[in-house]
């Protein structure tokens, strides 16, 4: 019954947030201090692309929203040889919608939608036990720009610096999503990283 709560709750918060906020207030560091193991085992150091714009994406592959892949796989076709990398974190925090493996999901990725783009190994995305990325991220953007279901996005900037929280309502082909990647593509890297 816990467990039904919670997930009546999340999905009120869902359709009540924002669509897209900034940041709530400025904190210290960037998107490069932050590193994740990928979905082979690898390092995934958000540094290796620095003066790159991220997208990072927390995902499920039995969401309603699954679909999302497709579209980020478009953003990361479309964006790619701009400067813009998509990357997507499994997360099992909602609806308990990504319950597989890590190679599971990795093949059902590339095999239902094509995806390309790099994916990290299942992270918490909320709560104590988040990713330190995340808990910097929701510092920054504060309860508004908090994931709160599966899909949500935040757009790093080319100096690292968190630009926007996107809601799992908005597309990832949206004009709102859309429009941001290309004003943050449109800015110079900065010189000295």
């Amino acid at each position: 019954m816990a467990k039904l709560w919670s997930t009546v709750v999340s999905l009120i918060a869902m359709w009540t947030a924002a669509p897209s906020v900034g940041p709530a207030k400025s904190i210290g560091g960037s998107a490069y201090d932050f590193a994740f193991p990928g979905i082979d085992g690898t390092p995934m150091k958000l540094a290796d692309w620095r003066g790159k714009v991220l997208l990072i994406v927390n995902t499920a592959s039995f969401c309603g929203y699954t679909k999302q892949y497709a579209g980020l796989q478009e953003l990361w076709t479309r964006y790619g040889k701009a400067g813009l990398i998509v990357i997507g974190v499994p997360s099992n925090d909602f609806g308990e919608q990504e319950p597989k493996s890590e190679g599971e999901i990795k093949t059902f990725c590339q095999g239902a939608f094509g995806v390309t783009f790099p994916l990290t190994s299942k992270q918490h995305v909320v709560g104590p036990d988040a990713h330190p990325f995340y808990k910097w991220a929701a510092a920054a953007m504060g309860s508004a720009g908090v994931p709160n279901w599966n899909f949500h996005k935040y757009l790093i900037g080319r100096d690292g610096r968190l630009l926007r929280s996107f809601s799992t309502k908005l597309a990832p082909m949206s004009d709102e999503i859309t429009s941001r990647i290309e004003q943050a593509l449109a800015q110079p890297a900065p010189a000295k990283l």
